[in-house]
């Protein structure tokens, strides 16, 4: 009997699809917060998750080997970017994006519908599909659901993302969020249609709604009913409260299964993935944490340090102390590069070594803050984890933000109390 209920146990904690397995391994009792095992054609990766964003197939500043060397095991790629350059010929010519980077665990590409935000005033949607102007030669561009799923089957991506319509949070017209968010259902459903490879790549579709937490619910239920392997939370991050976004995350996660991923997309700043972790969702990316680097920015537990600050000239510390990553470890370790403040602030202003330093260190920071999450999520002791990463990042307590002291209080943790 006991035999018989463990195996009923495992069931019911795993799910698979044609090209990957999701295995719940453990939850807050408090919070949202899961841990999870996620397979995919490239191998596992282990949830939650942060995913650095090599955007035209490399993470600037950084070889697939150091790369590989911080843990990463799935980051993204730029169909739209990919698409226009090296261009599908090439990709289908050399076996997809795998080979033609040298990275040999897991890929996700995004779809190109973000464009239509960062690119506005070159796009135009209409329900066949998106108009872009290249930015690099001016010369047009129709980017269709089926052109998507076309260009991300010559990638060749372990977890493919649909082509949503996509805008902005804060858009005042309400009919057009209605219409972006149904068009995004029926460009699923032409995705899906269209999709050459099931059998070795996961297309995940993207719950659109803006700020409207109703609207985000009816997505949730249509994409559900779709079935993909994986689900994304999309058109966040682009410039509403952090409380709305908070709202939404939280009211999409409580709609979606259990036994699926969950992806919210273009998040980065290490107390919005704690947040986002505690509220139930499983992956993150963005281009913040590689991007402050090249501005000689260090992420570390204390903060954002400015490396070209003069209080650093003559600092012979590591980057952060106790950071595991090449450069911060104590030199007498295997592969440490015993790089020291001192050396950044040298080459921040004028050499590139530092930003490949920075990126590194970087990098590695926020996979390793997913990493620690996820100790604690299956130690249980996920809430005390929040506690002292908010303590280490913020000086007292009155100086919490309070979008993430009323989040957290909505999923049981109370940041200001002992």
């Amino acid at each position: 009997m006991w035999a018989t209920a463990r195996r009923m146990a495992s069931t019911i904690r795993s799910a698979s699809s044609a090209a990957l397995t999701f295995e719940l391994v453990g939850k807050c009792s408090t919070t949202r917060a899961r841990a999870s095992i996620l397979t995919l054609p490239h191998g596992q990766v282990n949830l939650p998750i942060f995913m650095p964003v090599a955007t035209q197939a490399s993470l600037k500043g950084l070889t697939p080997e150091q790369l590989e060397a911080t843990g990463c095991r799935l980051c993204l790629n730029n169909t739209y970017h990919l698409g226009l350059k090296p261009g599908q010929e090439v990709l289908d010519a050399v076996g997809g994006a795998h080979k033609f980077q040298g990275w040999n665990h897991n890929l996700l590409t995004d779809s190109g519908g973000f464009q239509m935000v960062s690119l506005l005033k070159l796009a135009k949607v209409t329900e066949e599909g998106v108009r872009f102007l290249s930015p690099h030669d001016g010369s047009p561009m129709l980017l269709t659901p089926e052109h998507s799923m076309s260009l991300q089957n010559s990638i060749g991506s372990d977890i493919m993302m649909q082509l949503d319509d996509v805008l902005i949070t804060t858009h005042p017209d309400k009919a057009r969020m209605r219409e972006a968010m149904e068009r995004s259902v029926r460009w699923l459903d032409r995705c899906i249609a269209a999709h050459k490879y099931p059998e070795r790549q996961n297309l995940f579709c993207i719950i659109q709604g803006g700020l409207d937490l109703e609207m985000r619910r009816e997505c949730c239920r249509e994409m559900v009913a779709r079935d993909t392997p994986g689900i994304a939370i999309g058109g966040l991050s682009g410039g509403e409260a952090k409380d709305d976004y908070c709202k939404v995350v939280a009211t999409c996660t409580e709609q979606l299964p259990e036994l699926k991923p969950r992806y919210v997309m273009g998040i980065g700043y290490p107390e919005d993935l704690v947040v986002s972790v505690a509220l139930g969702a499983d992956m993150f990316d963005c281009v913040w944490p590689t991007r402050t680097a090249r501005f000689g920015n260090a992420i570390t537990k204390h903060g954002v340090l400015n490396m070209k600050r003069e209080m650093y000239a003559a600092d012979f510390g590591p980057i952060e102390e106790g950071c595991g990553c090449q450069c911060c470890r104590p030199a007498d370790q295997e592969g440490s590069l015993a790089i020291t403040r001192a050396f950044i602030h040298h080459n921040a202003a004028k050499e590139t070594v530092a930003a490949h330093l920075l990126t590194l260190h970087n990098v590695w920071y926020q996979l390793d803050l997913m990493r620690q999450a996820r100790e604690a999520i299956i130690a249980d002791r996920f809430p005390a984890f929040i506690k002292k990463f908010f303590d280490g990042l913020y000086p007292d307590r009155q100086s919490y933000p309070s979008w993430a002291v009323n989040a957290l209080r909505g999923v049981g943790v109370d940041l200001l109390s002992n």
